[in-house]
């Protein structure tokens, strides 16, 4: 049965194995993924016993915007609604924002529309970045 947590405190091998589930270059660092997980505002996770197998991170003002910078869902749960309940989850506790944003892939937008999301025509997410994935 799947669990769901509100939490900052993560080990950094379950961070590394969900990360690299998922192929994101950023679960080569697990350390820093660990202290990064403290210094969200919002960390909602989805836990199958003690493994940690989802989770979506946010960052916020405080009032009007939030960003979504990490939603992710190990591959061998996808399909059992994991991503839908985290996303739920964020978007109760950011309901009285007036955005809330996240950059997909585009291979993800179907997800993320289902959600709710909208993309938009005159507008392009730009990184300066170290990470490949």
């Amino acid at each position: 049965m799947i669990t769901y947590s509100n939490t900052h405190d993560f080990k950094a091998a379950d961070l590394k194995q969900l990360f690299l589930s998922v192929d994101w270059s950023s679960g080569h660092y697990p350390e820093r993924l660990a202290i990064a997980m403290k210094n969200f505002k919002s960390v909602f996770s989805a836990w199958d016993d003690d493994r940690l197998v989802g989770m979506v991170c946010v960052m916020d003002d405080g009032v009007m915007n939030a960003y979504i910078h990490y939603v992710l869902v190990d591959p061998e749960y996808h399909g059992q609604g994991i991503g839908h309940e985290l996303m739920r989850k964020m978007k109760m506790k950011y309901k009285d924002y007036l955005r809330i944003i996240v950059i997909a892939y585009d291979k993800e937008t179907d997800f993320y529309k289902s959600c709710g999301f909208e993309g938009a025509e005159d507008k392009k997410a730009m990184f300066i970045t170290e990470l490949w994935t």
